[in-house]
């Protein structure tokens, strides 16, 4: 069993395909879920202000999950002759919870494709815009743009109630890495200055935080993770960055304090969205695993991918229950 969500009212629990709900509860509580102690969070102070979701690496066209380069090696996993796309499963189901969830936004950081066409993101618009029209957010990632693409393109700004969120194109076409232009950083400097309340920077590459600097890390180059890292250290309006690309759930923390967070795929195992609820005095990352019966039937045959090259995937994309649930804290006198 893994106890997947909570948050200051929920838990959730998943022994397979069974999922266990305990809802309605009040903060900082402990509650039993099958001898498994499990503590509400704390709820930020003030009102609620806000909800608004994200998602990253939806994968549209994709039809094998677990597939490195030319390796015969996986496990890969594909549907079977009489099953649907898994994208068009996983997103749909995703849709479904997040439209229930009375978001003000919803947030889509790249990877909309798995090759960039215009039959892959179709398909994506479909699901997605015909959903939530203009409450709709999105920037590439590096599938959407491995043929020098340029759709989808761009930074934005998004102002909701209680919170901003700096939407970031971090896509180098043709490459895998990422990057940040020094005009970038200075718009996300500018705005963030701006700003009446608190921010949340958002992209596709996760940053570089650690070890050896290379040209061809896998994620935002480690120049423009410094840059970014020493905006967010002058603008205290900004409280996270958040990203996709690695498929899995991971928080650390930059010298700063400030978390730099990396949420999971929607495609695969353990397969999530993700919610934040904006209060006065804080804001709430809740990760939700994706819970309809054909959802959960394919992220679980997933749960075990690339094992043949030794790699634990069902403990690296899930992470800990405290690296998908926490409270993001505000860092100066910024209200919303």
């Amino acid at each position: 069993m893994d106890i997947t969500t909570v948050a200051d009212d929920l838990i959730v629990a998943h022994d397979g395909l069974e999922v266990i709900r305990l809802e309605g509860l009040a903060p900082e509580t402990e509650h039993e879920v099958r001898g498994v102690t499990v503590r509400t969070l704390p709820r930020p102070a003030g009102e609620l202000l806000c909800r608004f979701g994200t998602v990253n690496d939806v994968h549209f066209g994709e039809v094998e999950a677990g597939r490195i380069d030319e390796h015969p090696e996986g496990p890969i996993q594909r549907v079977l002759a009489e099953e649907e796309p898994y994208p068009e499963t996983m997103n749909r189901a995703a849709v479904a919870e997040m439209a229930a969830a009375d978001l003000a936004a919803v947030v889509v950081k790249g990877d909309l494709s798995v090759d960039g066409t215009a039959q892959e993101w179709a398909a994506f618009e479909a699901c997605y815009r015909d959903a939530f029209g203009d409450r709709l957010a999105v920037v590439r990632g590096n599938h959407d743009a491995y043929r020098g693409q340029s759709a989808y393109a761009g930074d934005r700004w998004i102002e909701l109630p209680g919170v901003a969120i700096a939407l970031l194109d971090t896509t180098v076409p043709t490459k895998t890495t990422g990057w940040l232009s020094p005009e970038q950083l200075d718009w996300l400097e500018t705005q963030a200055a701006e700003s009446d309340r608190p921010v949340i920077a958002m992209g596709h590459h996760q940053q570089w935080t650690s070890g050896p600097r290379s040209e061809d890390y896998f994620g935002l180059h480690p120049d423009a993770s410094d840059g970014l890292t020493e905006v967010i250290t002058r603008q205290r309006s900004i409280i996270a960055y958040t990203a996709g690309h690695t498929h899995r759930h991971r928080v650390r923390l930059l010298p700063n304090g400030v978390p730099s967070v990396e949420i999971g795929c929607v495609k695969d195992f353990p397969g999530t969205w993700a919610e934040y609820r904006a209060y006065e005095g804080g804001v709430m990352q809740v990760v939700h695993r994706i819970s309809s019966p054909a959802a959960l039937r394919w992220s679980e045959r997933c749960r075990h991918l690339y094992s043949d090259f030794g790699v634990d995937y069902e403990s690296y994309a899930l992470g800990t229950l405290h690296e998908r649930c926490f409270n993001l804290h505000l860092r100066s006198d910024v209200r919303p």
